[in-house]
């Protein structure tokens, strides 16, 4: 019989050499899958016992398939009446294409019709079609004009085989599949080690095998390795297969390499090994804790603090080692860390004979152990890009380093031996004093002078916040352009006491190797929070584009929050931090920004100050309301707070309430901005003092059709915004667009002018990004007053009175464009939001 046995791209040279280990013969690789041959034995022991095959097929024809015609009759011609058992539902699913067969669904159609014809022909039946769970699941290969059809013995894939417990327990964290687990636990000989036999000697000094999972993640790796260490078949626990429906199935011979695998299993209860785990990220840890409890493997791993000194103490004597790591889900801010805890344990003394493998997704890795990877490989977890890195252990490298320069190596010349020992053997490693007598370790040498250049920043604005009584603050704003990050330091109020970092990365030119950037964010993370005195727990790194579109304050990610942020804002607990007398909660993990601009503090005080000598004051792009807890603490009336989003209208409310400002005069209305302003125009509602802050781009469902532009539509925000200021009123406009050119002069014929006060706006410690934002007081006159104040001619500013007397001179307007257009376009109720007037 020819069979094969599928799995992901990457994993074909190691599926081989594991089937080869199965006894299996004439095993070929070839592109996402390796073939063999055999009689039905072979097949099931393919099925029971592959760790790394995704499916097990077998071949059941080849033929000739030109055109639709020619298909049905090559498998019309298969006996299957022989093949599939008598009442088995099917299924067939096509890949590839011929130059006539170019819709797969047509070809499995037509497949499926000769088979079905066939067996009603041969036995007055028809087979039932069950697309979600046949019994029989047949695969049909099309490629030139040749194609093939085969059964797929497996069913579900084979990886589909975590324990039920440990499935629920996972439930929405990261857990690695089984198939790239053992893959990576392949790359360092964990099979190999497990079997080993242990010599006296080993006895004596309570030597044992043993694996260090330095970066445990959801606990995938760790499932597995209890698995190969136990010798549990991997198939052993599966209640349905795909050849139960197959008329050639012998369910004795199954039954007889289940007994052969539980007499394994048995057998293997023998075996001691040591298997420590760690996780520089407690969240990961705690997953994998339950993870392995729920599976039933908790006395056979040892979770402990994520400190080499601490590994190495549980790992013990060890007869043999390896180290494993995922990286691929490590929190950007916690990386630094991942990575120096594996390269500390690999030229750690007793782990000399370990190789290391890891999968990864950046492969900076190699820059923290300060050795290149002997081999990687390409794979797609997820469907998201990553890497196996393997290194030999460093009693290997340091053999082959010695052979490459021996008196036996002549031939080569000095270069590639230059060459050879910079592959093989790791190069010392490079470590900062920060002075508190705990050496760092860096990945660049050079960033000691980000290290030197931050320590003065802390100094200089720790004294300045001081004086200032500021307790939030940028620190770092890319002083050095090769370390191209902001870091703002955020200290928690009394009720919520606490120091945090946010430290944004700005996206590297292209002209930047994109692993030397992370390799110097990754430092930057590292260096940080050691010389600012912030625990790595509370350091969140963000990645924004430095002067480009986007909403201003997007989603990060997933996040904490994610899953019913609204529900859960108001109520959910959030550090507290305090600036102006106010206090404000902030979420570090969630979102893009914290909720809090620092760059508009001085400008959120200048809102304060004019809202002393108003009533009613309207925030319109409210974010969380900042801007109205500091209109309310000037004393005005009533306040109005629009924006989009639910969530971020609660958290304003939620940050009102906090301040104590509650009450029927504080109003929080859920909107489009701009058809918002639309409908106020036609209402008497009008305020004295209107903040405006709307994001650089946002092309949100919730607008319908159109999208923002804040360069190409903020004449007509601004427009709309001036008409409603009452009499003696003005607002205060700004925005984040580097770039931003106002166009006065259209704004002029509308009415409006622009009194241009950034400059005074920019706090100290934003000083150095003096285009951080842009800031205007925004005032109405009539409109000769306007337009002449901004330089228009005479003869303009009187055909633009003629204009506005006689409409028909006016030109016609055109077409309102698709970006422009509301969303649904049915009439909004009106509201008054002015409070009842008091007394009579």
């Amino acid at each position: 019989m020819e069979f094969y046995a599928s799995c992901p791209e990457g994993f074909e040279s190691a599926l081989a050499d594991e089937l080869k280990r199965l006894g299996l013969s004439h095993v070929r690789r070839l592109k996402g899958r390796a073939t063999f041959e055999g009689e039905l034995e072979e097949g099931y022991r393919a099925c029971l016992w592959s760790r790394l095959a995704s499916r097990v097929f077998v071949v059941l024809g080849r033929f000739e398939a030109q055109d639709a015609d020619e298909l049905y009759d090559s498998v019309y011609d298969i006996a299957w009446e022989n093949i599939v058992r008598p009442g088995a539902s099917i299924a067939i699913t096509a890949r590839g294409v011929t130059e006539q067969l170019r819709n797969t669904r047509f070809s499995a159609l037509r497949a499926k019709d000769a088979l079905c014809d066939r067996l009603a022909e041969t036995t007055g039946r028809r087979a039932d079609v069950d697309a979600a769970d046949p019994d029989v699941h047949l695969l049909l290969s099309l490629r030139q004009r040749r194609a093939s059809i085969s059964l797929d013995l497996s069913g579900d894939p084979l990886f589909k085989r975590l324990p039920p417990a440990a499935t629920r327990a996972g439930e929405g964290a990261h857990v690695l599949r089984p198939d790239y687990a053992a893959l990576v636990l392949a790359q360092v000989g964990w099979t190999a080690l497990c079997e080993r036999e242990l010599t006296a000697d080993d006895y004596e000094n309570e030597a044992l095998p043993t694996l260090v999972d330095a970066s445990c993640a959801g606990g995938g790796l760790l499932l597995e390795a209890v698995n190969i260490l136990t010798d549990r078949a991997p198939g052993a626990a599966r209640e349905h297969w795909g050849f139960e429906g197959w008329q050639l199935h012998d369910a004795a011979l199954w039954e007889q390499l289940l007994a052969e695998a539980r007499e394994r299993e048995a057998a293997a209860r023998e075996r001691e090994a040591r298997i420590v785990a760690v996780d520089i990220d407690p969240a990961a840890r705690k997953t994998a804790e339950r993870m392995v409890k729920c599976a039933g493997y908790k006395r056979f791993v040892d979770f402990c603090a994520a400190k080499s000194a601490t590994v190495l103490d549980h790992a013990g004597a060890v007869a043999g080692a390896a180290v494993v790591a995922d990286t691929t889900e490590t929190p950007l801010s916690l990386m630094h860390d991942a990575m120096t805890l594996v390269g500390e344990l690999r030229r750690a003394p007793e782990l000399t004979a370990a190789p290391v493998a890891a999968l990864t997704r950046d492969g900076l890795l190699a820059r923290a152990l300060h050795a290149e990877p002997e081999r990687s490989i390409a794979v797609m977890p997820n469907n998201e890009e990553a890497t196996v890195e393997v290194w030999p252990s460093l009693d290997q490298a340091a053999a082959a380093f010695e052979a490459s320069t021996s008196a036996d190596a002549e031939e080569q010349t000095a270069d590639a031996q230059g060459e050879a020992a910079d592959t093989l053997m790791p190069e010392p490693t490079a470590t900062l004093d920060l002075g508190d007598g705990k050496p760092l370790p860096v990945l660049i040498p050079e960033s000691e002078q980000f290290a030197n250049r931050l320590r003065k920043n802390a100094r200089l604005r720790r004294k300045w916040a001081k004086r200032e009584g500021v307790s939030c603050y940028r620190v770092y704003d890319a002083d050095l352009p090769d370390y191209s990050a902001a870091i703002d330091l955020y200290e928690g109020c009394p009720q919520t006491p606490g120091r945090w970092l946010v430290i944004a990365e700005y996206a590297a030119p292209k002209t930047i190797d994109p692993a030397l950037a992370q390799a110097r964010m990754l430092d930057i993370l590292a260096i940080a929070p050691r010389i600012l005195d912030v625990p790595a727990e509370h350091v969140h790194a963000k990645a924004r584009m430095r002067s480009r579109g986007g909403s201003q304050y997007g989603k990060q990610g997933a996040g904490k929050g994610a899953s019913g942020e609204r529900a859960n804002i108001a109520r959910r607990r959030l550090p507290l931090i305090e600036e102006g007398g106010l206090t404000f909660a902030v979420n570090f993990d969630d979102y893009l920004d914290v909720g809090i601009f620092l760059d508009h503090r001085v400008t959120r005080n200048l809102v304060r100050e004019h809202a002393k000598q108003a009533r009613r004051f309207l925030n319109l792009f409210a974010y969380t309301g900042t801007a109205t807890c500091y209109a309310a603490d000037g004393g005005v009336e009533e306040t109005v707070t629009v924006d989009l989003s639910n969530t971020y209208l609660d958290w304003a409310e939620r940050n009102m309430r906090q301040n104590g400002f509650v009450g029927p005069q504080h109003h929080f209305v859920r909107d489009d901005v701009l058809a918002w302003i639309r409908d106020q125009r036609q209402t008497r509602n009008r305020w004295d003092l209107i903040f405006v802050d709307p994001p650089t781009f946002s092309n949100s469902s919730k607008m319908g059709r159109r999208t923002w532009d804040v360069q190409r539509d903020h004449v007509e925000l601004l427009a709309g915004v001036s008409r409603l200021l009452a009499q003696g009123g003005h607002a205060i406009f700004s925005c984040n667009l580097r770039g931003f050119r106002p166009e006065t002069r259209k704004l002029a014929r509308a009415g409006v002018v622009l009194e241009d006060i950034t400059a005074q706006t920019i706090p100290e410690d934003f000083a150095r990004n003096q285009k951080v934002h842009h800031c205007y007081i925004v005032r109405r006159l009539p409109i000769e007053d306007a337009m002449a104040e901004v330089g228009f001619s005479a003869e303009e500013i009187a055909e633009r009175t003629e204009e506005l007397r006689n409409p028909e001179a006016r030109k016609p307007r055109a077409a309102v464009p698709a970006h422009a257009q509301a969303g649904n376009g049915k009439p909004k109720k009106k509201k008054f939001y002015a409070s009842k007037p008091k007394g009579k």
